[in-house]
């Protein structure tokens, strides 16, 4: 039996995945998440062969997630599923350990064989996607350079980046992930320094430019 994790902030979204993918023989959904922290408590209670994040969660985004997620059972590969098409967000997923990549317009036609890839240990990306990272690779080497990526963060940076640009304030986010203000405002300090950026609103601006948050 192949045991999937789906996580997706939208309850329609997670049905319709469902009905799809237990269509198929010998699979089940065997937790359903509806934002990034618990898609990772489910992932270590359930130990799913293959997890479906979406990219966009509240509190805890797709990519954190599956960093996490990769990190604690490197044994479940993970299928990015979002409508986000970018070759800079691609290539952050890879980097967190997804081995998979979906647009949610390919929905319908790709999932199957996306989960199946993945369950057989092969890497999976649609044409689209493809074609992006060919383009990326060909433009390696000239504007990356020197450029603030989300890349730099830490994955903690990266959380607390996220809870701000969702308004927060640094009481909240010390509350929610059990750290003091303090730390809170230095690793505040030091993403903003990582990224060059000046202000709250350059965060919350890079933050929905970046696809951390949606607008």
């Amino acid at each position: 039996m192949l045991r999937i994790l789906l996580a997706d902030d939208h309850d329609i979204v997670r049905r319709g995945l469902k009905d799809l993918l237990e269509q198929h023989p010998g699979w089940q959904v065997c937790a359903e998440a509806s934002n990034g922290r618990d898609a990772v408590d489910l992932a270590l209670q359930h130990r799913p062969q293959v997890a479906v994040i979406d990219l966009s969660m509240p509190g805890l985004n797709g990519l954190d997630a599956t960093r996490r997620i990769r990190q604690s059972l490197p044994d479940t590969e993970v299928l990015i599923f979002t409508m986000h098409e970018s070759e800079e967000l691609i290539r952050e997923v890879l980097v967190a350990g997804a081995r998979g990549y979906l647009l949610k317009s390919d929905a319908v036609r790709q999932l199957i064989p996306a989960v199946e890839s993945l369950s057989h240990g092969k890497p999976f990306f649609a044409g689209r996607v493809s074609e992006l990272l060919l383009d990326g690779f060909l433009k390696e080497g000239e504007a990356r350079v020197g450029r603030p990526t989300a890349e730099r963060l830490t994955s903690r940076e990266r959380e607390i980046v996220q809870l701000l640009a969702e308004g927060k304030s640094n009481k909240q986010i010390a509350q929610l992930l059990d750290l003091s203000v303090k730390t809170v405002e230095t690793h505040r300090t030091t993403a903003m320094r990582k990224l060059e950026l000046n202000s709250l609103a350059d965060l919350v601006r890079y933050a929905i430019r970046t696809q951390i948050i949606q607008a």
